[in-house]
């Protein structure tokens, strides 16, 4: 048996990789941008599918039916490890990836530093696209390891062994870049910008694992804890769910809907 592959892969380790049987690498592009230009071998995913909504709340789950259904029409199948990458900065990326963990398939890399890291190193492109292999949907059941909702949050408020990990913009944590009916953040939460752990010298890759580790722990957000991320709809905070799985954390969660969900719901205590 080969050696489980890192939660990071960098370019030049994904390179030997290309073609490989049991690995399958998803590219969440636009899809005129995918067909274009993409990694040898990659198959696209639309990562709108990845998320639903119910007005005035976004970036919820989508059945789990349609998720199934989904990976398997892009080729995903129990036993394949996933990785995925996109042309930005990760986030359509890790959002696969964390659902890829709500449905129990923790066998998953991310590029670091997606399409621009690789292409910064020369490294071979294609428009070539390649024929579509589905496979059957497997047995669609959500885990709730990886997931928290309102209710959760509610019930963890001011527990000791739980970091609410608030990622977004100073801005919006204070209260003054309003996105929602209300204004502020989750009691209680700590805030870390997602866009700390990328490396300011060669975004949009990740900073050294070291550099991530003083960076969360400074915080607080401490590996014997709990972990609840959220974000405004669970895209910039599904990346900082990936970078802590990639440091180890053992009890990360992701919070779909995030502020669109907290923020609109006139009930939830608010912090300005």
């Amino acid at each position: 048996m080969e050696p489980a592959l890192p939660r990071l892969l960098r370019p030049q380790e994904l390179l030997p990789l290309l073609g490989r049987e049991g690995v399958l690498i998803v590219d969440l592009q636009e899809e005129p941008a995918y067909r274009a230009m993409h990694i040898p071998g990659a198959v696209h995913l639309d990562a709108a599918r990845l998320s639903a909504a119910r007005p005035p709340v976004q970036g919820l789950l989508p059945e789990p039916e349609a998720l199934a259904r989904t990976l398997a029409e892009r080729g995903l199948r129990p036993g394949l490890h996933v990785v995925a990458y996109d042309e930005g900065e990760g986030l359509k990326a890790c959002r696969l990836l964390w659902t890829l963990d709500v449905l129990g398939h923790g066998s998953w890399s991310l590029l670091d530093g997606g399409l621009k890291a690789w292409g910064d190193e020369e490294l071979p492109l294609t428009n070539d696209v390649p024929a579509p292999r589905p496979a059957e949907p497997w047995p669609a059941e959500l885990r709730r390891e990886p997931v928290a909702d309102r209710e959760l949050i509610l019930d963890r408020l001011g527990n000791p062994r739980t970091v609410i990990l608030d990622v977004r913009s100073a801005a919006e944590y204070q209260g003054d870049d309003r996105r929602a009916a209300r204004a502020g953040h989750i009691p209680g939460a700590v805030n870390v910008e997602w866009r700390k752990a990328l490396d300011r010298a060669r975004p949009p890759r990740l900073r050294p694992e070291g550099e991530l580790r003083q960076l969360y722990e400074q915080a607080g957000v401490t590996p014997d804890k709990e972990i609840i991320a959220y974000c405004q709809t669970h895209r910039r905070s599904a990346h900082t769910y990936v970078v802590l799985r990639i440091l180890g954390y053992p009890r990360v969660k992701g919070y779909p809907g995030s502020w669109s969900d907290w923020g609109n719901t006139f009930d939830a205590p608010v912090e300005p």
